[in-house]
């Protein structure tokens, strides 16, 4: 990196006393800032993924004000700025297509800003673990505020959660919804800004940046557009000062002390298995890995402490009110390193102390709401290098299963065939959906909860293993095994899988087999087709770089050499 770049990315350039610096302080009076804010230290970024087309980051506007409000009264100046913006909902092929470049774009927007410090306000699952991720790279000072919880919708005059939407859209095929009461879920779906109402991806992402030290102790759960959203907004902007003072950057944080802590908060609070992919991919960008072993054994050894949906049964708020991620720390001491710093400077340890003792939401590690291993680690034949189960979230009876396979090569195969009723499938087949990894999909996108085929619903069938390289909504319920990792586009054994064969799975032993002889599963592969090249754009720099889900699907170029 060049001096020039060098004393930039520092934050030099307001305060040089050349040309430079007189154009750019001469430029922000134009915009309103008097002399002397302009000449205010430490400057502090603000990058909000607030768009229109992101109804999940909708409050990050009034938000990014009540940061100004915190930044200011600590002595600094405060620059808000755009980043891309990504939601679930609305992007296709794949959100996930599009999380390293949000990346890129943070880091690159933060390394060139004169900024000492950011504060990255992000939301629906994407945004927040791509600022992480730039953020990291970047290495300046920075602290994450996530946008908060949506209201709760209601359906049928009681409370829904959007976990709930899954089991409608299986009973609209099934024909149990006319178009009236199909008209009326989607008024009812969302009855406000924020991110959604459960412990999906958005929301256990906001845990991670918790627990990590990247964000303040007690700010997951808070409702977005709540005064206690604002207040630790507020918070938020003064603690940013503070980190730029200290020179504190995100590598200095996130130590694999810290990675392993949020990996278990996760299986805590029965959160989203895409959570793991974006862990992988941060603890990559500060040169650390988490190898499938240790994946498992953390699991393993992590009780679920939280009945919060769409795991258990209650909400958001009861958990909120059950003390939230400082009271979880606390009741996991024998787990937990408490010596790492939270996001206020503390250690873990001293937050916990003060953290409410109430027992509703939140079980005690002596009496669980459930077993540990809720995020069961899969290999085996079928996955050399990975797979995940929700298995907090999967029947019992389906985590040891023995089956035949019924393949679907791709999305719209899957919607051609599911209720044919030529289709060999039966309760007890296996569903497996391919080419829909990081390259196949591309992006991976979260189409791995396989619809159940309306024949088998109809007689009482909820739920079947399900087997894919894609991803699946953190909201998503049932015995489903994502990220097969090598995907089927780049050769993995799930390519080779074909009607009929038999396939084991057995969360029990962390197991995930075609029941094939090597010999075969190799005859097999050496006849599948080549991929086919690019064009052009960020589609080829994604094709010629994404790397697989066992490594959190970043650029290969983006991650630091491991240190661990």
């Amino acid at each position: 990196m060049s001096q020039d770049k060098i004393g930039r990315t520092r934050g030099e350039l307001l305060r040089d006393s050349g040309p430079d610096g007189l154009i750019t302080r001469g430029f922000l009076r134009g915009h309103g800032w008097s002399a002397e804010m302009v000449r205010r230290r430490p400057v502090i970024g603000i990058a909000n993924t607030w768009s229109e087309l992101n109804p999940c980051n909708g409050g990050l506007r009034e938000l990014a004000e009540a940061v100004k409000r915190g930044v200011l009264a600590a002595g600094g100046l405060p620059l808000e700025f755009p980043t891309i913006s990504i939601a679930e909902a609305f992007v296709r092929p794949s959100s996930m297509y599009l999380r390293n470049l949000l990346a890129i774009d943070t880091e690159e927007m933060v390394l060139a800003s004169p900024i000492d410090g950011v504060v990255l306000l992000g939301g629906c699952d994407k945004t927040l673990p791509g600022q992480l991720m730039g953020a990291a790279s970047a290495g300046k000072p920075a602290i994450a505020l996530a946008a908060g919880p949506r209201p709760l919708s209601a359906w049928k005059g009681r409370p829904m959660t959007v976990e709930s939407l899954w089991p409608l859209i299986d009973q609209r095929r099934a024909g149990a919804l006319d178009d009236a009461q199909w008209a009326n879920l989607e008024a009812n779906l969302s009855c406000g800004v924020g991110t959604c109402n459960v412990m999906g991806t958005a929301l256990t992402m906001a845990v991670v940046a918790e627990v990590l030290g990247m964000a303040l102790p007690g700010s997951s759960l808070l409702p977005a557009r709540s005064a206690s959203r604002s207040a630790i907004a507020e918070a938020t902007g003064a603690r940013a000062v503070a980190l730029a003072r200290e020179g504190t950057a995100p590598g200095d944080i996130i130590t694999k002390s810290a990675l392993h802590n949020a990996f278990r908060a996760v299986c805590a609070v029965g959160g989203s298995t895409n959570a793991v992919i974006h862990l992988q991919a941060i603890a990559g960008r500060v040169g650390r890995h988490l190898n499938i072993e240790e994946l498992r054994a953390l699991s393993e050894s992590t009780p679920m402490l939280a009945d919060v949906k769409p795991s258990g049964s209650m909400f958001l708020h009861d958990l909120e009110a059950d003390g939230g991620v400082p009271a979880l720390m606390g009741r996991l001491p024998h787990v937990m390193e408490l010596g790492e710093r939270a996001g206020d400077g503390r250690t873990w340890g001293q937050v916990a102390t003060n953290a409410p003792s109430v027992t509703g939401c939140l079980s005690t590690a002596d009496d669980p709401f459930g077993s540990p291993g809720s995020l069961a680690v899969l290999s085996g034949t079928l996955a050399p290098t990975g797979a995940i189960l929700k298995r907090s979230a999967a029947s019992p009876r389906l985590c040891t299963h023995r089956g035949r396979a019924v393949v679907f090569d791709g999305v719209d195969d899957v919607r051609a065939r599911i209720d044919d009723p030529s289709t060999p499938v039966d309760a007890d087949s296996v569903l497996v959906l391919r080419g829909v990894g990081p390259l196949g999909g591309p992006g991976m996108p979260e189409v791995g909860h396989i619809p159940i085929p309306t024949r088998l619903l109809n007689k009482g069938v909820t739920d079947m293993v399900r087997i894919s390289d894609a991803r699946m909504s953190g909201t998503a319920t049932g015995t489903v095994v994502l990220h097969v990792s090598p995907e089927s586009a780049v050769g993995g054994p799930l390519a080779v899988v074909r009607d009929g064969d038999w396939i084991e799975l057995d969360a029990d032993e962390g197991r995930l087999d075609i029941v094939l002889d090597p010999v075969e599963i190799e005859a097999r592969a050496r006849k599948l087709p080549q991929s086919a090249g690019v064009a052009r754009g960020f589609e080829r720099l994604y094709r010629e770089h994404v790397m697989q889900a066992d490594t959190g699907c970043d650029f290969d170029f983006l991650r630091q050499v491991c240190h661990d």
